[in-house]
């Protein structure tokens, strides 16, 4: 079936309310692993774009299948990143990145397999903004409306690359390549100042599972087990590169860990630690464990995380019913799951106004 989503969560014709739901039905859900090719143009790229679907990535290239990915390449307007090649290659995909500066624009996905072919254009590019955060149209073909239109991945590959651009193949065996050139790092330190636009806060309202180790009393079985809150699906823009993957189990899991100050309790964890489930339930998990046992947080409080460094957070804790917390809830308009649970993003200026709090980390 074809289908229209303007997104995050503002108009859809479909099932699939946004861009990373079209990648998850043509490249997961309705695909089989190995089958055919899973091809992926985009003028940006970075890690967090791809996160959900490295490790089905991993399993197309195992079981026989290809795939094939176009992307913009510049390192001084951070096109695609180092990270996210790297990343795709060590699946197996085949990397082309074309040096065209801004004119590589395309953001097209999609999969050609024995059951035919699917196609999403779209505004959104393979990044964690692309995927989340940004306003961003995506249409989606199915493979009736492809075949009768005479379109084909295979030819439409063939002939970017017989175009007379210059286009790269980055190998990992050969880091210095100029390929590796055009491509900018995600790694911390590499951007030493936070762009404004990424100086967020997440408006998250807490739910059972979030603070009954935080309520719980020393000793007790409620306080037993790993303390964090459960944040939305749709994080992939609000934290650092997810590149630490898990080492125990089949289940892909990324995380990445953050320096966080709890402003309600005084006290810095700089070793905070954010998991993303991409083969699970696909939520984010943000690592409290200085929270247990304090009680300084319950069932429908509502929580501040705020990004004030590119791998720096503050969190604060405002209770349900104080005059803080009646001016920041109508900001939390979406909803998580289907337990009255939502969030909403706010930049970090409005929160300081609203709330009259600094978000400025301690020196150490």
């Amino acid at each position: 079936m074809n289908q229209f989503s303007l997104h995050p969560n503002i108009y859809a014709t479909g099932t699939c309310r946004n861009l990373l739901e079209m990648l998850e039905r043509a490249w997961i859900s309705d695909h089989e692993a190995g089958d055919g090719a899973i091809y992926l143009l985009s003028g940006f790229a970075n890690y967090n774009g791809g996160v959900r679907f490295y490790p089905h990535f991993a399993d197309q290239i195992e079981n026989g299948g290809r795939i094939v990915a176009f992307l913009g390449g510049s390192a001084s307007q951070k096109l695609s990143s180092k990270q996210c090649v790297d990343a795709l290659l060590g699946c197996g995909a085949e990397v082309h990145v074309i040096n065209r500066k801004n004119i590589f624009h395309a953001k097209c996905y999609g999969a050609e397999h024995a059951r035919g072919q699917n196609l999403i254009v779209t505004s959104g590019n393979f990044t964690s903004r692309g995927l989340s955060q940004n306003v961003e149209a995506s249409v989606m073909l199915d493979d009736a409306f492809l075949q009768r239109s005479g379109f084909s991945w295979q030819i439409l590959s063939d002939e970017i690359l017989a175009q007379k651009w210059e286009i790269y193949h980055p190998d990992l065996n050969a880091p210095d390549e100029p390929a590796w050139q055009l491509l900018y790092d995600e790694s911390y330190g590499a951007t030493p100042v936070l762009e404004e636009s990424y100086q967020m806060t997440l408006l998250v309202t807490l739910g059972h599972s979030d603070t009954a180790r935080i309520q719980a009393y020393p000793g007790t079985d409620a306080g037993k087990g790993s303390q964090y809150f459960w944040l939305s699906k749709d994080c992939f823009d609000f934290f650092p590169p997810l590149t630490i993957k898990n080492r125990r189990g089949w289940k892909g899991t990324y995380a990445c860990i953050v320096t966080l100050h709890y402003l309600d309790i005084d006290v810095t964890d700089y070793r905070c630690r954010v998991t993303y489930e991409a083969d699970n339930n696909r939520d984010f998990r943000f690592g409290t464990g200085q929270l247990r046992y304090t009680r300084v947080a319950k069932q429908g409080d509502l929580a501040a995380i705020s990004r004030v460094g590119e791998n720096e957070y503050t969190l604060k804790i405002f209770s349900r019913g104080n005059r803080e917390f009646d001016a920041l809830i109508p900001h939390a308009t979406t909803f998580i799951g289907h337990q009255g649970k939502r969030y909403g993003f706010i930049p970090n200026s409005e929160l300081k106004k609203m709330a009259g709090i600094s978000l400025e980390i301690p020196p150490l």
